[in-house]
């Protein structure tokens, strides 16, 4: 039983004054339009029309009936407009989580832009590299930087980024430089926490895939910790092209066996379905695939 559709049949009935123009008008047939009539006078228990056959007329319950119906149609036409207007502007809060180091050296710079595009919209950024459940946590949109799993999750590329092995000049002159993955069992090394394959370090080499079990001496969830004792001389790291790329470029870092290239992640932006997708979030998906377009980091 749809109410409104009883109430969008009596109103035009009262409208145009006859069963068959108000079937017409509203692309039904005529005995759909009468026994939808017929069913809210039933659940009213009262009569809201005359019927003769050459006229209708309203009862005094049908007349009062009528200007209560004519109203609340009205209003839920307009929360409908209002509804489907603001649905095709990008205007209200748009919540993100993303990965901590990229969050503050590659997105924080670009919110203000963002800002000044779409007045409407408000950002609520959250930094961590845990991964969090969008829907259980109520997140519109995640980046995420890896080889994404299968996943209900709708994801659109934005970017790539490749894992650099990597140390700085001092620690290389102190304790030369490895020339195989089966050598760096004997370095100093640093590791990130939530790397997928843990302390076993995979590269592809001249002659195939290969690996090495690293020994790490520090562990950390963040990888900035390990890009700082790095540049302190204090081991060898091997993180992402995003975060060492302008030491690498100012020689404060250099990478180690670059003929063994280490695994390329994607840079994703995930969101929870394709399906009623707000504009705010197809706004902000855009832009950060316009912006990363060409990544200012090297790979």
């Amino acid at each position: 039983m749809d109410r409104f559709a009883e109430l969008r049949a009596f109103i035009e009935v009262v409208r145009a004054g006859a069963f068959v123009k108000a079937a017409d008008a509203l692309d039904l047939s005529k005995t759909a339009v009468s026994r939808q009539v017929s069913d809210l006078e039933k659940r009213l228990g009262v009569r809201l029309l005359n019927r003769t056959t050459r006229r209708l007329s309203l009862t005094d319950e049908g007349q009062r009936f009528h200007e209560h119906a004519r109203t609340l149609l009205a209003d839920l036409e307009s929360a409908e407009a209002d509804v489907m207007t603001r649905a095709r502007e990008v205007t209200g809060l748009l919540r993100i989580t993303a990965p901590l180091s990229f969050g503050i050296l590659h997105l924080a710079p670009l919110w203000p832009e963002f800002r000044a595009r779409h007045p409407g919209a408000m950002l609520d950024v959250t930094l961590g590299d845990r991964v969090v459940d969008l829907v259980d946590e109520g997140y519109d949109l995640a980046i995420r930087i890896a080889r994404l799993p299968d996943s209900t999750l709708v994801s659109r590329q934005l970017a790539t980024t490749r894992m650099v092995l990597c140390a700085a000049p001092a620690y290389l002159r102190k304790h030369g430089r490895p020339r195989r993955p089966e050598e760096l069992t004997e370095h100093v090394t640093l590791a990130y926490t939530y790397w997928s394959s843990g302390d076993e370090w995979q590269f592809e080499g001249p002659e195939g895939p290969a690996s090495a079990r690293v020994k790490p001496w520090m562990h950390t969830n963040n990888g900035d910790s390990c890009r700082a004792a790095a540049l302190a001389g204090a081991g060898i790291i091997m993180q992402p092209s995003f975060m060492v790329g302008e030491d690498l470029r100012r020689k404060t870092l250099v990478e180690v066996m670059p003929e063994f290239r280490a695994v390329e992640l994607g840079v994703y932006a995930v969101y929870p379905t394709r399906r009623y997708l707000l504009p705010r979030v197809r706004a902000m998906v855009d832009f950060l695939a316009e912006r990363f377009r060409v990544p200012p980091w090297p790979n």
